[in-house]
Parts: structure tokens; C-alpha cells; sequence
């Protein structure tokens, strides 16, 4: 019997890239995207019927939303679930959630592969800190997801025993001119939806699929909000 081939609608927001795609199996049907901060709940809706459009499909052929699952900006993820989830909900579909680094640390390998390097994919946190983990070639996961302030010591226990790390995604430029040349190699990559397809694809067919009505994405902190300050107008 013949591997159902699914056709998944894919969602990147993690970061200020909206990026939607329509996939079948790990081929990619369709691809539209966005920039812009805080435009994410505006776009999204637009850009998937964009996607359906070009692919010649309608929402009831989609059999699984994929969405990128996190870490990064607060906001932009929340809009991403909150649109994943409303349409499972309302088309009976199943919701899959896709790691935002690992997805990223596999499009790197693909773009640069070699058997000694490792994999940084990194979310920008304000300031100098970042939300990163490394990965093998393989996109298998060597550290745990979590904040990290880019410092001239950062990933010296790498570097110290002459690992080369390859820096992506929009953290990554906080690093440039403070990592050592040569051993900390940078590629100009950002968080998009064609990066989910192979893990939503790769999801679907092993029935591995987030729970709907739990599912939250990985914020890693709460969000920065600050309390207004006094009016300096008249009462």
C-alpha cells in the first residue's frame, strides 16, 4: 500500500518573517511571505489564501497545519497558534508543531553540510542575548533551547578543541565581529516556512501530532511588558 503523500499548510512566525506554505509530502506547492514586526495578524490570513490560490487548492484539501513552535517573539507566535489552531478547529484537521531552531538547523546543513561542523541556529532576544541550542548534521538536538547573552567567551568549550560552529537566523548577527574569525562561520538565514516542511511531512506520517487543545508555543520568557508611566496631563 502506497505511503499517503499529505498536504499540509506550513506556518513561520516566530521572528518579523510571516512566512505561509502549501506542501505535498516535501514538495512545496507554494510560498509566500512577509516582513515586517507586529504586521504578522494582518498578513497571515491574506498569505495563506494567497498560497491555496497558487496551488489550486481550498482549505478543505489541507490535511494538517503545521506551525512553528517556538522560541521566539512572543506575539508573533501567539498569532501563528492562535490561526493554526482556528483552523484545526474548524476543518477537523490535526496541528503539528515543529521546533523553530531545528527546522532552521537543517535548512543550515543543507545549504552548508560537513561532518565536523555544528549547527547554531539562533532567535533574536533583545540586546545582547539570543535563544539558541546546537545541532549535529543530522538536526539532532546536542543542547537544550535556552537564553544565552552573546558574550567574546560564548561556545569557547567549542572552540577550545577546534569545533567550527555555523551561526543562523536572526540572532546571529549579534555575534559577527565578537566570535572568532575562522571558527564561527555565518550564514545569512532566516526562519521561513519551507523550512518546516520536511518535519511537518515527517510528523504527519508518523501520527505525531501536538495536542489542540494544550498546545502552547515555546516562549521560553514571559513577555516584556511594562507598566505606562504617570500622565503628565492634568486630572
Amino acid at each position: 500500500m502506497a505511503r499517503q503523500v499529505p498536504i499540509i499548510l506550513n506556518l513561520e512566525t516566530a521572528t518579523e518573517v510571516c512566512s505561509v506554505c502549501v506542501s505535498r509530502g516535501e514538495e512545496v506547492l507554494a510560498l509566500e511571505s512577509a516582513g515586517g514586526a507586529n504586521d504578522h495578524g494582518r498578513v497571515v490570513t491574506l498569505l495563506i489564501s494567497s498560497c491555496l490560490r497558487v496551488s489550486g487548492l481550498e482549505m478543505r484539501d489541507l490535511q494538517a497545519v503545521a506551525v512553528s513552535g517556538g522560541p521566539g517573539s512572543y506575539t508573533s507566535l501567539r498569532v501563528g497558534a492562535s490561526v493554526a489552531k482556528g483552523i484545526c478547529y474548524a476543518l477537523d484537521l490535526p496541528l503539528i508543531a515543529v521546533d523553530t531552531l531545528q527546522s532552521l538547523a537543517r535548512a543550515a546543513a543543507l545549504q552548508l553540510p560537513g561532518d565536523q561542523l555544528l549547527y547554531c541556529p539562533m532567535i533574536d532576544a533583545r540586546r545582547m542575548e539570543v535563544y539558541c541550542a546546537l545541532f549535529d548534521g543530522g538536526s539532532r538536538r546536542l543542547t537544550a533551547t535556552q537564553p544565552h547573552i552573546v558574550t567574546e567567551a560564548s561556545f569557547e568549550e567549542y572552540f577550545s578543541v577546534g569545533r567550527r560552529l555555523v551561526f543562523i537566523g536572526n540572532g546571529a548577527p549579534k555575534c559577527q565581529g565578537i566570535l572568532p574569525e575562522g571558527k564561527a562561520v555565518f550564514l545569512p538565514l532566516a526562519c521561513d516556512a519551507i523550512h518546516l516542511v520536511h518535519f511537518s511531512n515527517q510528523a504527519f506520517l508518523e501520527g505525531n501530532y501536538a495536542d489542540l487543545a494544550y498546545f502552547a508555543p515555546n516562549y521560553l520568557k514571559a513577555p516584556n511588558i511594562t507598566q505606562p508611566g504617570k500622565s503628565s496631563f492634568p486630572q
